[in-house]
């Protein structure tokens, strides 16, 4: 059967990131014998028309649409997706007969309320390889589910998570905005943070790649593809249980060593595991902090103090990484006095890489819905499709946004509102230049060395 799959994500900050999951499904779809087109909705200028044309010529039996995000989880500057989603359905309904699937992490988050919004047919809920494959060879022969939204169970072992499908049309659209491409190693979540998602969507427990399938990806992406920059795309790349150093022994045994980052949390780490990763080419760090002082960062559920933040970024620093942070103010446990605290803390780290973020999204089945239901600043039967934001009772808005404008306003290594250098940075990567492009903002940052020129 011929299937068409879209990835409709239009999110660019802090920088474009390949479609993976959309090739991951793609990838078990082949190897089950069917014939894939994969699209991109960012690929082709947010044009539901475009993407419609495409899908005219390909003549898929089926259509199926990833929705990886809902919004852009920015209070300051709010941008709702589903829309576009809704848009790219009406523009596929209008040159095939072929029925329309969602999937993806953010419709997994609200599936009845976004297939009721964007008219598609049916859905799919959690990990999307086996039942994909499944509904599609139902399809094929006629044969579709009673319900409309059917859910992933249970969860694939890391073994059984196979390896993504990159589509080089695609890659060279993402390479041309940054040259960075994605590699997941694991999935899972064993932490406890009130407002994330990643346990609900991902579970509790780590589901471990084999390190070798790992490192034949990165091999593909750098030697065929010509990649120069990686970003493993895991919830937290050091993880306690220690799987990702089971990823740098497996680069270290086969010599691989390509310029990548991920996301980190601040413990776990010491001057030995940071100079064997940067062996393998690790350059930079994306710390999710995310509370600015111990108060709130109880209240969020984290695990760490700042010193441990502090020690964290210091860390990199000494061996030359480039970090950046994040962090959100407004969430449970906030005052003035926690947040001109966190201000202060934030301003005190050095030579890295601030987000600041106001308000929380609050997600559907996370700690922080049940919060916002029992402080009555949400109804529980509010479905949370559209963004509400945890903000705490004990702050105001208006004052924090003016505090938050006035601390960090001519701080060019601290962004608030989180976005507000996008527009720039992707004017830098249409220009040749490789990588997340933030690393320009830390003090003292002129130039950067690795760059891969337009005109090549």
């Amino acid at each position: 059967m011929k299937i068409a799959l879209i990835s409709a994500n239009v999110t660019q900050s802090p920088y474009p990131i390949y479609p993976l999951g959309v090739s991951m499904v793609a990838g078990a779809l082949t190897k089950a014998g069917h014939e894939v087109r994969q699209l991109d909705f960012l690929q082709q200028n947010t044009s539901a028309e475009a993407i419609a044309e495409e899908v005219k010529r390909f003549r898929p039996g089926l259509v199926g649409i990833s929705v990886r995000n809902i919004d852009n989880v920015n209070l300051v500057h709010e941008q709702y997706y589903i829309e576009n989603v809704k848009n790219i359905v009406a523009a596929v309904r209008k040159v095939t007969d072929a029925k329309v699937l969602l999937g993806g992490a953010g419709f997994s988050l609200v599936p009845e309320l976004i297939l009721k919004e964007t008219g598609a047919d049916y859905g799919i809920t959690g990990e999307g390889e086996v039942l994909a494959v499944e509904f599609v060879n139902n399809a094929e022969k006629g044969v579709y589910p009673s319900e409309r939204i059917v859910s992933a169970a249970p969860r694939l072992s890391g073994g059984e998570i196979n390896s993504a499908l990159y589509d080089e049309r695609l890659l060279d659209f993402y390479l041309h905005s940054g040259n960075i491409a994605s590699i997941q190693t694991k999935r899972g979540c064993t932490y406890k943070c009130v407002y994330c998602s990643y346990p609900v969507l991902e579970g509790a427990a780590l589901r471990r790649r084999d390190p070798s399938a790992v490192v034949d990806d990165i091999l593909l992406l750098r030697d065929k593809f010509k990649t120069k920059y990686i970003f493993f795309v895991d919830s937290v790349f050091n993880d306690d249980e220690g799987a990702y150093l089971e990823i740098i022994a497996e680069m270290e045994r086969r010599g691989v060593s390509v310029p990548w980052t991920a996301f980190f949390k601040p413990r776990g780490l010491n001057d030995e595991i940071v100079e064997r990763m940067k062996k393998t080419g690790f350059v930079a760090a994306e710390v999710g902090a995310d509370a600015a002082c111990d108060t709130t960062l109880r209240k969020m559920g984290k695990s760490f103090t700042f010193s441990d933040i502090i020690e964290c970024n210091d860390l990199f620093v000494r061996h030359g990484i480039a970090a950046s942070h994040f962090f959100m103010f407004g969430g449970p446990g906030e005052t003035q006095e926690t947040a001109r605290e966190g201000i202060s803390n934030i301003l005190s780290l050095q030579k890295c890489v601030s987000f600041i973020f106001m308000g929380i999204r609050i997600l559907p089945n996370t700690a922080l819905q049940r919060l916002a239901i029992k402080e009555n600043l949400i109804s529980k039967d509010d479905g949370l499709l559209h963004p509400v934001y945890y903000m705490s009772p004990a702050v105001d808005r208006q004052w924090l946004e003016e505090a938050l404008t006035k601390a960090f306003e001519g701080v060019r290594h601290c962004v608030f509102p989180p976005d507000a250098m996008d527009n720039s940075l992707q004017v830098l990567h249409k220009l040749g230049y490789t990588g997340p492009m933030w690393e320009l903002l830390l003090p003292g940052k002129k130039h950067r060395d690795r760059v891969r020129h337009a005109a090549k």
